[in-house]
């Protein structure tokens, strides 16, 4: 399993677990998916659905080629249900393949310093050549939760789309981990279960943790959150000692 804790604030490590180990991130790329789609389309928009979006396997919404369906309905498809279909479509409205969109998602993620992430999909579905890390998927998910039009789906425990179907939130932490406020799971088996989600608490600050080929995952997340915050009131209670120490000295001087 590769982990990591990163302090949300200052990206600051807090735990590292194999956090540089390329691994196949499933559906967390999808991050990107939703992010690259959110600055690139207008809510409202008409997005046709090809027979290859369609015909994506499960998760889905299952998409029907002959209707045309609203931007905003396929990207909270995309980062509630995870589904594939609407990844698909969404990448093909944008970029007029999804390889052409994988290589938009790929950039991307190196400009927000994921340097170690290559995507060749924009499901996450196993792809040879695709990869990212957990210290990659923090960092991803950390620019991505500073846009408020993001953060503000990620919240949702459901939602539903203007034709009336309801999407489900697959992260779990929403509901099972204080102070969740957004996260994306994923799982193939080439990849096993792997998740990157923000926490805060108050009074302690806020955290991103990323797990990679875990296989239990629920469990993994909610022992990195705890481990999380307080190596967090560690951190700030030495920066507070040091500082305390340091006007000591400047006063006797």
């Amino acid at each position: 399993m590769s982990a990591i804790i990163i302090d949300a604030e200052t990206g600051e490590t807090l735990f590292a677990k194999a956090a540089d180990t390329p691994r196949q991130p499933a559906s967390t790329i999808k991050v990107l998916t939703g992010m690259i789609a959110l600055k690139s389309l207008d809510e409202l928009e008409w997005v046709t659905v090809s027979k290859r979006a369609s015909d994506m396997p499960r998760s889905k919404v299952y998409l029907d080629p002959d209707k045309s369906y609203r931007a905003n309905d396929l990207i909270n498809a995309v980062l509630l249900a995870s589904a594939n279909d609407t990844s698909v479509a969404l990448a093909e409205k944008i970029a007029g393949s999804e390889q052409g969109f994988a290589e938009m998602m790929t950039l991307r993620a190196s400009l927000w310093g994921a340097k170690n992430t290559v995507c060749r999909t924009a499901t996450g579905l196993t792809a040879k050549g695709q990869q990212s890390t957990a210290r990659d998927l923090a960092l991803i998910f950390r620019h991505a939760m500073k846009d408020e039009q993001f953060a503000s789906r990620m919240n949702r425990v459901k939602t539903r789309t203007s034709y009336g179907k309801e999407l489900h939130n697959h992260n779990k932490a929403l509901w099972r981990v204080e102070g969740a406020e957004g996260g994306k799971t994923g799982y193939i088996s080439a990849a096993r279960q792997t998740y990157v989600g923000q926490f805060t608490r108050e009074g302690v600050g806020t955290i991103v943790v990323a797990l990679m080929g875990s296989e239990s995952m629920w469990s993994d997340v909610e022992n990195l959150v705890d481990y999380g915050f307080k190596k967090q009131e560690q951190v700030k209670t030495a920066a507070l000692r040091l500082k305390g120490n340091q006007d000591k000295v400047a006063l006797a001087e």
